[in-house]
């Protein structure tokens, strides 16, 4: 019997592994006769609050995109004032893997400790934390993995999920395996700084759709954060791109691509020519005209050089888009491409 009456998960999914998670939960919970509330998060925006008596416990269910939530769910869980003195628990899906049999987990970085902080102040209980290791999908760096590894990771972690869901229904709070990996979740916690300031987007600016696309319009239409817009009579991916990687695995022309012949390149031209060069002469120009101590000026380098890294990829995207209206160039960009090629598999869940 459970100590809840009701249930509301809230989702933040890309290609779905979040949203399946958060209807294992809602399944188990109606079988327990709870009211059970589902919502993604671009549903919950814009849905009306149900009115709701008795105990209720809320559950927060998202995706980690480097080492942190994505940005759209961050802003939810600030504005976050839905049935206050609730029960929270949450939940981040992350960039499993497997070797041979064995099972390895990715790392959330911030994405459970930072919402915890944040409901902790804002009154909520968080009763427990989960990190839920399913199959990588990030297909820019490495291939979609095998659907016989994939359903196995499924598989296990449907077992798992039920315990935790029956345990957390009848009361028992659960932390242990979000503070077995603290230790790591502290050492990339920076990286998870530096993508929310500059790798978010940096990988906004890394897709592109080639002679392929038939215009259909299904990125444009399933994107989470309708981050996809016609520029050109061509998909045109903006800043406000969260990487989720849904419309990459799920166009069924497989026309959107990773140009790494261009962003290979790229990240070197920055990393050693052009950083180096515009710190070179910003810390002259800091030391002759202002009065700056040695750590302010480095950290003044610091952020100029993130916004030089930006502005670079924002700017060879746009010329990169413009250049793909022409047929031969499309093909030379599409066919030095990994992502072209069927051995880079496309990563899709189970069913």
């Amino acid at each position: 019997m459970s100590i809840y009456k009701n249930i509301f998960i809230v989702y933040y999914s890309g290609t779905g592994n979040s949203k399946r998670v958060s209807e294992w939960i809602a399944g188990i919970a109606k079988e327990k006769g709870l009211n059970v509330f589902l919502f993604s998060y671009q549903e919950f925006i814009n849905a009306p609050r149900p009115e709701l008596t008795g105990k209720t416990l809320i559950g927060l269910c998202s995706a980690t995109h480097g080492f942190n939530l994505p940005h759209s769910f961050i802003k939810l869980i600030f504005r976050f004032k839905l049935y206050p003195n609730s029960d929270v628990f949450i939940i981040n899906t992350r960039a499993g893997m497997k070797l041979g049999k064995i099972f390895l987990p990715g790392l959330s970085g911030i994405t459970q400790f930072l919402p915890a902080l944040v409901l902790f102040f804002k009154g909520y209980k968080v009763v427990a934390m989960q990190p839920v290791d399913l199959p990588s999908n990030w297909i820019s760096i490495h291939p979609g993995l095998k659907e016989k590894v994939v359903n196995s990771m499924y598989l296990k972690w449907k077992e798992k999920i039920k315990v935790f869901t029956e345990n957390i229904l009848n009361g028992k709070g659960t932390y242990i395996d979000s503070f077995i990996y603290l230790p790591l979740d502290i050492l990339v916690a920076p990286i998870a700084l530096g993508y929310y300031f500059v790798g978010r987007f940096v990988l906004a600016k890394t897709f592109i759709a080639t002679d392929k696309c038939n215009k259909c319009g299904i990125c444009i239409e399933s994107c989470p954060t309708k981050s996809i817009k016609y520029i050109d009579d061509r998909p045109y991916w903006k800043l406000t791109c969260e990487s989720c990687m849904h419309c990459m695995n799920y166009c069924p022309q497989r026309a959107i691509e990773t140009p790494h012949s261009i962003v290979i390149p790229l990240i070197w031209l920055i990393s050693v020519v052009i950083n180096p060069f515009v710190a070179k002469h910003a810390l002259i120009i800091i030391k002759n005209h202002f009065l700056f101590s040695q750590k302010l000026s480095e950290n003044i380098i610091s952020v100029v050089g993130m916004l030089v890294t930006i502005f670079s990829f924002v700017l060879t995207y746009y010329v990169l888009h413009f250049l793909l209206r022409y047929k031969y160039f499309n093909k030379l960009i599409t066919y030095t491409s990994l992502t072209k090629f069927n051995f880079w598999r496309r990563y899709k869940i189970p069913n």
